[in-house]
């Protein structure tokens, strides 16, 4: 089928590397995978991170122009797709583009990552809370990518149009490179991974230190992935832990990263569901995480890993100090890992999920037009 797709959150070009984008662009690798023509209708980026009514209000005027602007051109180039996908949205990144071009061209409007926060009813971010209502209200599909989204969308889309589609990754590099052994009386090689800026992934550093600094530095030694304009305040929180900053690294060194490590740490405040937990499952290695919103939907919790509630990290250094009690239970965890990601989240599960997904839209459109 032919599909016009669009990411109002964070465009597929966007410079600043982020799940986000990652997920984005896998979105349309499994499509294409799946046999599907994927066309990017627009660029067009309506997240902002402050709110008001007026802003939005000339946000939208923007995004109509642009729907114009595609629409013209499509009808131009005889182009008509069976299905407009938007990536994410919600309150801070509505989607006006996708339902006009959808209702222009007739075709079936899906959403994919939706998720809702009825206390933004009211206030700086009234009017995109009822934008994105109005375009989960026009969906003829709507995907949570995990549990926690799934409930809360449930109070505005009923059930035949909601599904769960959880997330995928491109698993063969992590897959297939081999491990890194341990040498010996090397203690074990902890990982975390993650962008250095304010916000949740400072906090998630915050909480990741105050718990190292519970455990002996004897027995762990630490890499930390991730660059950005935090770095300094994160190295502070690990001032005389034995860690090593090893800054950004480039997306195809990442599977060779996490093959020299033994556990994933990563407390996981306020993640949608943390794209690093997929990578570190597909690479061996055993997880130790927060319980975070869609966390448990990809970390099967005492079997590929541990997770503690979010934020607390005494909960949390008394799961990685289980682990490193009993490493040989962090080895038996990573391979469970890799065997969750194999039957879970590749690409091809993926696809195939999308692909009933759509197909779902497509039936969906043509029983409402009937109605």
């Amino acid at each position: 089928m032919r599909i016009a797709f669009t990411a109002p959150m964070k465009p597929l070009d966007d410079p600043i590397p982020s799940g986000e984008r990652t997920m984005g662009r896998l979105i349309v690798a499994a499509l294409a995978a799946a046999g599907h023509e994927v066309r990017i209708a627009s660029g067009f980026r309506s997240w902002r991170g402050t709110g008001g009514i007026a802003m939005q209000q000339g946000l939208e005027a923007e995004a109509l122009a642009e729907a114009l602007r595609v629409g013209d051109r499509w009808h131009a180039e005889g182009y008509r797709p069976d299905v407009f996908l938007t990536y994410h949205l919600y309150h801070k990144a509505p989607d006006w583009i996708g339902p006009a071009l959808a209702t222009r061209f007739g075709a079936a409007y899906a959403v994919l990552e939706a998720s809702r926060a009825p206390k933004r009813r009211t206030g700086d971010w009234a009017y995109g809370f009822a934008a994105a209502d109005a375009g989960l209200a026009r969906a003829d599909q709507v995907g949570a990518l995990h549990r926690a989204d799934l409930t809360c969308l449930q109070d505005v889309v009923d059930n035949e149009r909601l599904a769960l589609v959880p997330p995928f990754l491109d698993a063969d590099p992590f897959l297939e490179t081999p491990r890194t052994s341990r040498r010996d009386g090397e203690p074990p090689r902890l990982l975390a991974v993650g962008m250095m800026r304010e916000g949740a992934k400072l906090a998630s550093y915050t909480v990741l230190a105050e718990a190292l600094r519970r455990i002996d530095p004897v027995r762990y030694r630490l890499t930390v992935a991730g660059d950005g304009p935090c770095r300094s305040q994160v190295e502070k929180l690990f001032a005389g832990l034995p860690a090593r900053f090893a800054g950004e690294i480039a997306a195809d060194a990442m599977p060779s990263l996490y093959a020299g490590h033994d556990i994933l740490v990563w407390p996981a405040v306020r993640e949608a569901f943390g794209f690093v937990f997929l990578e570190a499952q597909a690479a061996g290695l055993a997880i130790v995480g927060g319980a975070t919103f869609g966390v448990p939907d990809v970390v099967a919790d005492g079997t590929s890993g541990l997770l503690s509630r979010e934020g607390d990290a005494a909960a949390f250094a008394a799961n990685l100090a289980t682990l490193l009690e009993h490493p040989d239970r962090a080895t038996t965890m990573g391979d469970a890992a890799r065997a969750h990601i194999r039957a879970h989240h590749t690409l091809a599960a993926g696809a195939k999920r999308l692909d009933g997904f759509l197909r779902d839209a497509l039936r969906l459109q043509a029983a409402r037009a009937t109605r």
